[in-house]
């Protein structure tokens, strides 16, 4: 089990490793390239997620006595990617000095306060999306765990059910056995009578 573990902890350091390397190129970039830059980064970033989840299903697995060091590896993990979406969301917010006098051309310096506003109006969109982005997941596990739940509670009700079936054909076997031994004791009564019958006559 730990074998597995320490495969998603390759995974994650290969795949972090990546993901800083982009981060560092994204404000050098503008347009349609910075964009698509910007996605790539994003996927990586859920992969890192799901890897994350992954990790944490196989401590699980895991006998108690040996989790507390898989734990600490994985919270300082989780510190990792929380930096890691930091950076990210920083630098899609951030130009290089290249960029910004692209976009603003010769008159860079009179609209330093205009582009101050810009960013601040991208972080606030960031953030709002960024929210966004959370509450859709934290709706997704909401939904998993009632889909979870209601097979949970199908598979209880089958098996009382199920019991429900086996005890009502016990009490029926016990009625017919019941119903059995006073058709034995009305026969036996009957026999002892016609021997005692025939004890007086003797």
């Amino acid at each position: 089990m730990s074998s597995d573990f320490e495969a998603y902890e390759q995974d994650f350091g290969t795949l972090t490793a990546e993901i800083t390397n982009k981060i560092g190129r994204i404000p050098k970039l503008a347009g349609e390239e910075k964009t698509q830059l910007v996605l790539n980064v994003d996927k990586q970033l859920e992969e890192v997620r799901e890897l994350l989840e992954q990790m944490d299903l196989e401590i699980r697995e895991i006998p108690i006595q040996s989790r507390g060091m898989y734990n600490s590896r994985l919270k300082s993990y989780k510190q990792e990617m929380e930096k890691l979406e930091k950076d990210f969301k920083r630098s899609r917010i951030a130009y290089s000095d290249e960029v910004r006098n692209e976009l603003l051309g010769d008159d860079a310096s009179s609209s330093e306060s205009q582009l101050i506003k810009l960013r601040e109006e991208r972080a606030h969109l960031l953030d709002n999306t960024e929210r966004l982005e959370r509450s859709s997941r934290r709706l997704e596990a909401g939904y998993q765990i009632a889909v979870e739940t209601e097979q949970v509670g199908q598979e209880i009700l089958s098996n009382l059910h199920s019991d429900r079936e086996k005890i009502q054909r016990s009490r029926d076997r016990l009625r017919e056995t019941d119903a059995n031994l006073g058709k034995s004791s009305r026969i036996l009564t009957g026999m002892l009578r016609r021997c005692a019958l025939s004890l007086k006559s003797i």
